[in-house]
């Protein structure tokens, strides 16, 4: 018996037409196997940080878990010419056509403008502008430092570390977020790189001397690959 079902739960009824599309792409595409809560809690995030639900109710993941069960007990036996995956649907903005099971994100928070990841999607509301905004949970931090920010402009999915051999992709005026070490702070802000000096590699990896300048200061540092990551 899954651990994780609810009993007796109802079937929420809150998704938007987008989201049930994607659920049952994702059933098909599932061939009946069972999902894990691990996915339900990722899908649950990307619905969350969709543009398309600013404004309305956060869904749970096991109110997702939810639908999946009751589709798969109306229907056991899926079809075999429906097992073949559709073409998918085109994404609104915000949402994406990855596996949701793949998607963490991370947040820049307004305290110092530094990239933290996310670990859960709390609420959503829109502001005096129109805008909407998102109160976020950050990794290794309290609910004291629950923070509302602003869907579209500090939200995104996670930044990827560079791998050593990636070096020779890097140009001048490239955004990358990049691991600022001080004395008193370790964190990630957004930057751009400035000039590239291209060493040989060694056995410690890439040895390019990457000069940056971080966006929120316009200050400058040489930095090595190792501490830079993709931005989205």
């Amino acid at each position: 018996m899954d651990r994780f079902r609810p009993r007796n739960r109802p079937v929420f009824s809150g998704f938007t037409n987008s989201e049930i599309v994607k659920m049952e792409k994702l059933l098909r595409e599932s061939k009946g196997q069972p999902f894990t809560q691990d996915f339900y809690q990722k899908l649950a995030k990307s619905f969350n940080i969709s543009s398309a639900r600013a404004g309305k109710p956060v869904i749970k993941w096991t109110e997702i878990q939810s639908w999946f069960q009751t589709k798969l007990e109306d229907s056991p036996q899926v079809p075999e010419n429906e097992l073949v995956s559709p073409q998918g649907p085109q994404c609104n903005e915000g949402e994406t056509d990855r596996d949701p099971s793949e998607l963490v994100f991370e947040a820049r928070s307004s305290k110092d403008g530094a990239w933290y990841d996310v670990e859960t999607f709390l609420a959503h509301r829109f502001v005096s502008t129109g805008e909407a905004e998102v109160r976020i949970r950050f990794v290794g931090f309290g609910a004291e430092e629950d923070e509302w920010v602003n869907i579209k402009n500090s939200v995104r999915e996670r930044s990827v570390p560079f791998e050593n051999t990636e070096c020779s992709k890097l140009k001048i005026g490239d955004p990358v977020l990049c691991f600022q070490e001080r004395r008193d702070q370790a964190i990630y802000y957004d930057s751009h790189i400035v000039e590239i000096q291209r060493r040989m590699h060694d056995i410690r990896g890439c040895r390019c001397d990457i000069l940056i300048r971080y966006d929120h200061d316009n200050s400058e540092e040489r930095v090595h690959l190792r501490r830079l990551c993709h931005r989205p």
